[in-house]
């Protein structure tokens, strides 16, 4: 049997549930509202202090000399500057100067597994004979003589 005493507790706890049930909602809704605004605080703090630091940079004229050759490709005068094509670009296989046709040179093509450094001792190496053609008659130093 249900006593009229457990009849109006049950009223109260449901009373009591239905008026605080909104508030606790209210309050765990405005908690994570807040953890999230924090977040994005904090984001934008650690933005503004990068830009800050980036700002700061841009008062080093070294720094400032740097960005012009980088991004705008300046020189300094007396400098020569120097455009590097991409090979996949170039289609012109006659020098413009000489019109006769560019070859590729003394330089060979290495294998994918070459080590770096044995490349470049070869490159050295290539670099440091005498183009054909030159010889070395006049000098007294030939292998003929």
């Amino acid at each position: 049997m249900v006593t009229v005493r457990t009849l109006v507790l049950s009223v109260v706890v449901l009373l009591a549930v239905v008026l605080v049930l909104p508030t606790v909602r209210a309050y765990v809704n405005q908690t994570d509202e807040l953890r999230a605004l924090r977040t994005e605080l904090a984001d934008a703090q650690a933005e503004r202090d990068g830009l800050e630091a980036e700002l700061e940079r841009w008062d080093d004229r070294a720094y400032v000399e740097r960005q012009a050759r980088d991004r705008l490709n300046f020189v300094m005068p007396g400098e020569r500057p120097w455009r590097v094509l991409d090979p996949e670009t170039v289609v012109d296989d006659v020098d413009p100067q000489t019109g006769r046709p560019i070859s590729d040179g003394p330089v060979q093509g290495y294998a994918d597994g070459t080590p770096w450094y044995q490349a470049m001792w070869e490159s050295v190496q290539v670099a440091g004979r005498q183009p054909a053609g030159t010889g070395t008659e006049g000098s007294g130093t030939g292998e003929n003589g």
